[in-house]
C-alpha cells in the first residue's frame, strides 16, 4: 500500500504540470484574442469618429467656429471691506479662490458672473448681427420682456406643433433660509413653461403646475421643495407626463412627483409622489428612448449613487427593475442623451449651490454598466473647467441636422438670490478621443469624447435653427 501511494504521488506531479500548462495556454490565448478584438474595435471606432468629424466640418464650417474656444483670465481682486458671511464661512482663513468670489455677493467681480440688466438677451430688441446669439450667464428675457424663470429645466420638441417647450422651476420669489443650517430656498411657486420655434425667442406660457397655498400636507405646498421638472410625451395615452423632485424643506422626503396633462402648455394635474421602489430620490431626470421606453434616473442613498429604472407603459410608475450605477461616486444633476446607439450622461458633484466639476459617462446599455470618461469642459481656464463654467447640468438638447451635436443646458445658481440664477447654454459635440482610460475594456476607450465648449458669445449655424 505504501508503494502504491508513493507511486501515485510521483506520477501526479507531472500530470498537474501538464494541466497547468494547458490551462495557461488557454488563458493566454483567450487574453490575446480579447486584446486583438479590442484593438480592432478601437481602430474601427477611431475611423468612425474621424469620419464624424470630417462630415461635420465639410457640411457645416461654423462647427469649426464653435470648437475655437475662448480663454478667460480673471484676476482675483485684493480684499476690500468685509466679505459676505457665505463666503467667509466657506473659507474663513484660506486664500480666496475664484469659486469664493463667485459665491460672494459683495465681490468686486460679481458682474463677471452675473451681468446686470443692461446686457440682457432681449429677443424683441433689434439686435442686428447680434440676433440669435447666446450669452452664457446673462439675463435672458422672454417675449414680454421679463427674465425667463425655468431653472433646473428640461425640454421637449412637440412634433405636432413643431415647437420646443422649456419647463423649469419658477423661482421669482424671495430667497431665505428655513432655519439656521438650512440651504437657501425659494417657496414653491410652480413649474414655468416657455415655447419657442427657434430655441432663442421664448414665449411665456404661464405656470403649468402651481403651488398649493393652503393645504400644508400637500406635496406642492409652498413651504416644500419642487425641483428639476421634466416632461415627456406618451404616444400610447396621448398624455404629457411630468416627473419632478419633491421634498420637504429639510430634504428628508426625497421623493419623485408625477403630473399629467393633455396639452404641453398644461394645466398639469398632480397625481402624487413616491420613493421609487422605496429608495430615496433627489436630483433626477427622465429619458425617452428611441423605442418609446422611458426611464427615471435619480440620485439615491444620500446622493452616493445613481439609480436607473424603466417606467411603466403609461409613464406613471417605475417598473421593479432598478440598476445602481456610479456607486460611491456622489454624483447628481444627471442629463442623458443618446448618439449612434451609445448612451451618454453628464453629472455634477454634490456641493449644494456651489459649482463643481462635471463628468461625462457612457454605456452601451442604459441600464449599465456605465463608465466615466472624464471632464467634458473645454476652454475658459482651469477653474472654469473645474467648476463647469460656474454652472450645473440640467439637460442636453439634441439638434437636428448634424449627428453628434447638442446644446448643453446648465444653471448658474445664485444662492444669494435664487430668482436671479442664470442659464448657461453651450455647444456639446460628440467626437474625438477621450482623455483617460476606462475601468473596463483593458483601458481602451470604446466611445468618442464628449466636449462642451466655452464661449462668451455663440450661436447655432443657421441650418440648425428651427424656422417653422
Amino acid at each position: 500500500m505504501r508503494v502504491r501511494n508513493k507511486y501515485r504521488k510521483s506520477t501526479a506531479f507531472p500530470c498537474n504540470v501538464g494541466s497547468r500548462c494547458s490551462i495557461s495556454i488557454v488563458v493566454w490565448s483567450l487574453v490575446g484574442f480579447l486584446l486583438m478584438l479590442q484593438i480592432y474595435s478601437l481602430i474601427s471606432h477611431r475611423n468612425t469618429v474621424s469620419g464624424d468629424i470630417k462630415l461635420r466640418m465639410s457640411r457645416h464650417p461654423l462647427v469649426r467656429e464653435l470648437e475655437q474656444v475662448e480663454e478667460e483670465n480673471i484676476q482675483i481682486p485684493p480684499p476690500r471691506g468685509k466679505r459676505s458671511p457665505r463666503a467667509a464661512k466657506r473659507r474663513p482663513k484660506r486664500t480666496t479662490t475664484l469659486v469664493d468670489e463667485f459665491l460672494d455677493e459683495n465681490s468686486q467681480i460679481r458682474h463677471v458672473f452675473f451681468p446686470d440688466m443692461k446686457t440682457a438677451i432681449d429677443p424683441l430688441k433689434d439686435a442686428g448681427n447680434d440676433s440669435f446669439y447666446y450669452y452664457p450667464g446673462r439675463i435672458w428675457l422672454d417675449t414680454e420682456g421679463n427674465p425667463i424663470q425655468a431653472h433646473g429645466g428640461g425640454m421637449i420638441y412637440d412634433e405636432r406643433s413643431s415647437t420646443y417647450y422649456w419647463y423649469g422651476e419658477y423661482k421669482d420669489g424671495p430667497t431665505y433660509h428655513a432655519h439656521k443650517k438650512g440651504a437657501a430656498r425659494v417657496d414653491i411657486i410652480g413649474v414655468g413653461c416657455y415655447s419657442s420655434k427657434d430655441l432663442w425667442t421664448w414665449k411665456n406660457e404661464g405656470i403649468v403646475l402651481a403651488a398649493e397655498e393652503s393645504n400644508e400636507t400637500h406635496d406642492l405646498h409652498k413651504s416644500n421643495v419642487l425641483e428639476r421638472p421634466k416632461v415627456i410625451y406618451n404616444e400610447n395615452t396621448g398624455k404629457y407626463v411630468m416627473w419632478m423632485h419633491i421634498d420637504d424643506a429639510n430634504y428628508t422626503k426625497a421623493a419623485v412627483g408625477i403630473a399629467v396633462s393633455d396639452y404641453p402648455t398644461g394645466p398639469f394635474d398632480y397625481l402624487g409622489s413616491q420613493r421609487p421602489l422605496g429608495y430615496e430620490s433627489r436630483d433626477m431626470t427622465v429619458f425617452k428612448d428611441d423605442d418609446g421606453v422611458a426611464y427615471l434616473i435619480y440620485s439615491s442613498e444620500d446622493n452616493s449613487e445613481l439609480h436607473i429604472g424603466p417606467l411603466t407603459k403609461d409613464y406613471l410608475d417605475v417598473k421593479p427593475d432598478i440598476r445602481r450605477i456610479l456607486v460611491g461616486q456622489h454624483r447628481e444633476a444627471p442629463a442623458l442623451f443618446k448618439y449612434r446607439g451609445t448612451y451618454y450622461m453628464i453629472t455634477s458633484g454634490c456641493t449644494g449651490w456651489a459649482p463643481n466639476e462635471a463628468l461625462a459617462h457612457a454605456a452601451d446599455s442604459i441600464m449599465g454598466p456605465w463608465e466615466t470618461m472624464g471632464n467634458p469642459c473645454i476652454g475658459g481656464n482651469k477653474m472654469f473647467r473645474l467648476a463647469t463654467f460656474f454652472s450645473q447640468s440640467t439637460f442636453v438638447i439634441p439638434l437636428p441636422g448634424i449627428p453628434g451635436s447638442y446644446i448643453f443646458m446648465a444653471d448658474r445658481w445664485n444662492p444669494a438670490d435664487l430668482s436671479d440664477s442664470r442659464y448657461v447654454w453651450l455647444p456639446l459635440i460628440v467626437g474625438g478621443p477621450v482623455d483617460r482610460p476606462f475601468e473596463f475594456n483593458f483601458g481602451f476607450p470604446l466611445w468618442p469624447r464628449v466636449s462642451i465648449y466655452w464661449h462668451r458669445k455663440w450661436r447655432l449655424p443657421s441650418s440648425w435653427r428651427v424656422t417653422k
